[in-house]
């Protein structure tokens, strides 16, 4: 089995490149290694790689950024995609795709379905939901994978951002009116390799899309109190920071967050066996994430 990963130094890409590196003939590939925007480039890269599966980790994710920096991120989060699948295509590769619960418009309080209307508020929802459309226009056997809220030890993200804040800060302000899955990176990879030992098993999969992400439900503010009640527990805190939890009018931006990120994760565990990812588990490692 040959697996092709792109963005191998994102957060995903990092635990998936370990994780099949022990079972596949990987060719993990960051930027500098392969410029998804660049068609030739991919094209000539998988012609000569000749990969079985085709997974990409690579995008462009900063939200606030991408309102100012549209055509890098349709570049890399839709165009990107689009390559990649065309020449899975041609190479008969099965293609997996990363995406995001920002294709939606973040309204409601119900956990989003897969077959659900999509509306992205911003530029990076916009141009992920491109992509998602790009893969599945491109390469009839794909799997995209939507998740929300990733947090591990490799790389930036929330986790690491409380844990910095409160060796400086008695008190923090956290928005308690944004709700979601937090989703431990660790576990995305391992839902999807999950999925290619299915398809390497011979097992059949409906292709399109499916939701992953963690279970309880959380606000940031719970998210945040969680984090640093097993940083105390593990004595990476001397003390807690006290929380406060603020609306998100209260913290404005310059792309719109939204309100409601919660996935409905029924699908993948229907028909893949994946349950969702459980983060409280997850943070006991949290001694890692410094």
């Amino acid at each position: 089995m040959k697996v092709l990963i792109t963005g191998c130094n994102g957060q995903v890409g990092h635990c998936l490149t370990e994780r099949l590196t022990k079972q596949a003939e990987v060719l993990a590939l960051d930027y500098e290694g392969l410029d998804i925007t660049d068609h030739d480039a991919v094209l000539n890269t998988v012609a000569e790689f000749q990969p079985n599966y085709i997974i990409n980790a690579a995008a462009h994710t900063a939200v606030d950024r991408a309102e100012q920096e549209v055509e890098l991120s349709y570049a890399i989060n839709r165009d990107g995609p689009s390559y990649l699948a065309k020449a899975a295509k041609e190479c008969g590769a099965v293609m997996l795709h990363i995406s995001t619960d920002y294709v939606f418009d973040g309204m409601g309080d119900k956990p989003y379905q897969e077959s659900d209307s999509t509306e992205p508020q911003g530029i990076y929802g916009q141009s992920k939901l491109a992509g998602e459309q790009a893969v599945a226009e491109s390469c009839p056997e794909h799997l995209i994978l939507r998740t929300a809220w990733v947090f591990g030890e490799h790389g930036n993200n929330f986790v690491k951002t409380m844990l910095r804040l409160a060796q400086c800060r008695d008190e923090l302000s956290i928005v308690g009116d944004q709700f979601g899955g937090p989703t431990y990176a660790g576990d995305i990879a391992d839902a999807l390799i999950t999925m290619v030992q299915h398809l390497e098993q011979g097992k059949q999969a409906k292709w399109g899309v499916y939701h992953f992400s963690g279970m309880p439900y959380a606000s940031w503010f719970d998210f945040a109190s969680a984090i640093f009640q097993v940083a105390e527990r593990r004595e990476l805190l001397t003390g807690q920071p006290k929380l406060s939890a603020i609306p998100t009018s209260a913290y404005p931006t310059p792309a719109k967050r939204p309100a409601n990120s919660r996935l409905d994760c029924r699908r993948i565990e229907n028909q893949f066996g994946i349950k969702p990812s459980d983060w409280n588990a997850a943070l006991n490692n949290i001694h890692a994430y410094k």
